[in-house]
C-alpha cells in the first residue's frame, strides 16, 4: 500500500504564542513545545518544506501597553522580542528531535540568530531545514498573522496552516456560544465580509492576493498537523479555488 502524497509541498505554520503556554498562565510549557515540534518533525519527514511563525502573546502583547496609555511602537517592539524567545524555544525542541532548524529574525540580533532575508529563507528550505521566522514583520502596527501571510508569500508556501485553540472557524467563539456554526470551507472574501476572527484583515487580504489557502485547525491535537497534510485532518479551509 503506497503512502499518499502530502496535500502541499511547502507550508507556513502559524502558531499562537498562547499555544506554548499549555495550562500555565504565562511563559513556555516545554512539553507543549516538544509536542508541537514532534508534529512539525513528522511533517518534515513527509518531505514537506516547513516555515513557522510563532506569536508572542504568552509573554507579552504590544497592544496591552497602548491600551494603558503607553507607546504602541515601543510595545510592539517588546512583543517582537517575545516572538524571538518563543522561536528559540521551538527551535530547541526541534533540534532535540534531530531536525535541522534555523531561526531568522526580522530584527537583527546576530549573536542570537540569523537575520531574515528571502534569500536566506529559501536557501535553508532547499537544504531541508525547518525555518522559524521571528520578530514579526520587523515593523510596529503589524500582527504576527500579517507576518505569517507575508513570509508565506515570500517563501512560496502553498498553504498557511493556522494552529488555534479550536478545530476550525466558527461563526462565534464556540467556548462562549454553544450553538456557534462551524464552517468546513470559506472563501477569503467570505471571511472578510463576515468579519470572522481568523486572522486580521491585512493577513487575509495578503493571502487572497497571493492565492494562498488558509487552513485553521486545533494545534492542541497531537498529530493534527500531519493529519491535515495527509488530507484527513479536521479543520476549516479558506480558499478561492
Amino acid at each position: 500500500m503506497t503512502t499518499p502524497s502530502p496535500r502541499y509541498k511547502r507550508i507556513l505554520l502559524k502558531a499562537s504564542g498562547e499555544a506554548l503556554m499549555g495550562q500555565q498562565g504565562f511563559g513556555i510549557d516545554v512539553e507543549v513545545a516538544d509536542r508541537i515540534a514532534g508534529d512539525i518533525a513528522e511533517v518534515r519527514a513527509m518531505g514537506v518544506d516547513v516555515g513557522v511563525v510563532v506569536g508572542g502573546g504568552n509573554i507579552f502583547r504590544g497592544v496591552a501597553v497602548a491600551s494603558k496609555g503607553g507607546d504602541r511602537v515601543t510595545g510592539d517592539h517588546m512583543g517582537m522580542l517575545a516572538t524571538v524567545i518563543n522561536a528559540l524555544a521551538l527551535a530547541t525542541s526541534l533540534r532535540k528531535l534531530g531536525v535541522d532548524t534555523e531561526v531568522l529574525s526580522a530584527i537583527a540580533m546576530p549573536e542570537i540568530c540569523q537575520s531574515f532575508s528571502q534569500r536566506a529563507a529559501l536557501h535553508h528550505l532547499e537544504k531541508g531545514r525547518v525555518v522559524i521566522f521571528a520578530g514579526g514583520t520587523g515593523n510596529p502596527f503589524f500582527t504576527t498573522d500579517s507576518a505569517a501571510a507575508l513570509r508565506a508569500a515570500e517563501m512560496g508556501a502553498e498553504a498557511i496552516l493556522k494552529g488555534t485553540q479550536v478545530d476550525g472557524i466558527y461563526s462565534a467563539d464556540p467556548k462562549l456560544v454553544a450553538d456557534a456554526t462551524r464552517f468546513d470551507r470559506l472563501t477569503h472574501d467570505e471571511v472578510l465580509n463576515k468579519g470572522l476572527a481568523v486572522m486580521d484583515v491585512a493577513a487575509v487580504s495578503l493571502a487572497r492576493e497571493n492565492a494562498i489557502p488558509i487552513i485553521v485547525f486545533s494545534i492542541h491535537d497531537k498529530g493534527g498537523l500531519p493529519a491535515i497534510l495527509n488530507g484527513d485532518g479536521r479543520g476549516t479551509i479558506v480558499t478561492d479555488h
